[in-house]
């Protein structure tokens, strides 16, 4: 999986930036309005070919869902969206979460994921937030949401004067975005929502579910690999 690059000499160690050992290139966002669904979703993941998992904190079930993951499925691995505040953090990591992700990025924030050993992918909208973020210690940065943002443009603009940082764009991503996505340099993975759409969550129907992962996979599977995976 990939690796953050190393920050400057100044900054505090990346190691906070990078992911927990999964295979997917392709990261399904999901708000769960079910608890008890989180184990069936689990598997048709892992049937489809993906092994690891944000659960956002949109949802009173969240960290239920997390904790349920954590126990019952450790071959997903369960990682925390949608943090805003340092509490957050804490609340994830004690329900079991192996990583998380922020929407944005704020000092304290950032200042409470550099004190916790949980790897942790703040978000960023500006070229100036992304810097911020680095100055941190954090290589690996959430770009969202990446399709009103610019997509894939400001991906290729971004590549130039900030070449050591790697990105997970989010938002706005389905599956005819993908492939354009995991071909940038600077792409390490993508996350989406479109992979377990509400119907398909409300519906229980896990082979529609298992069907988009399979989907995705296979677009992973097809893009080059370029410098992130280093």
């Amino acid at each position: 999986m990939t690796t953050a690059p190393s920050a400057a000499p100044h900054a505090p160690e990346p190691q906070r930036s990078q992911l927990p050992p999964f295979r997917t290139r392709v990261l399904p966002v999901v708000a769960l309005a079910r608890a008890d669904s989180a184990v069936r979703l689990a598997h048709a993941l892992l049937e489809g070919g993906i092994d690891a998992i944000e659960i956002t904190l949109r949802t009173p079930a969240a960290l239920a869902a997390i904790e349920t993951l954590a126990r019952q499925v450790p071959e997903l691995v369960v990682g925390a969206g949608t943090v805003l505040r340092p509490a957050d953090l804490a609340a994830v990591r004690d329900a079991g979460a192996r990583f998380a992700l922020a929407p944005g990025c704020t000092p304290t924030l950032l200042a409470a994921a550099a004190a916790m050993r949980l790897p942790f992918i703040p978000g960023v909208a500006s070229a100036s937030e992304a810097m911020l973020a680095h100055e941190a210690g954090f290589g690996l940065l959430k770009c969202f949401p990446a399709v009103p943002l610019g997509g894939v443009e400001l991906l290729k603009a971004w590549a130039g004067p900030l070449p050591e940082l790697r990105f997970c764009p989010t938002g706005g991503i389905g599956l005819e975005q993908l492939g354009a996505f995991l071909s940038l340099p600077n792409v390490a993975l993508v996350g989406g929502s479109w992979i377990t759409p509400a119907a398909a969550l409300d519906l229980g129907d896990w082979a529609r579910i298992t069907t988009l992962a399979r989907q995705a996979c296979a677009v992973a599977a097809a893009a080059p690999l370029g410098t992130a995976q280093a």
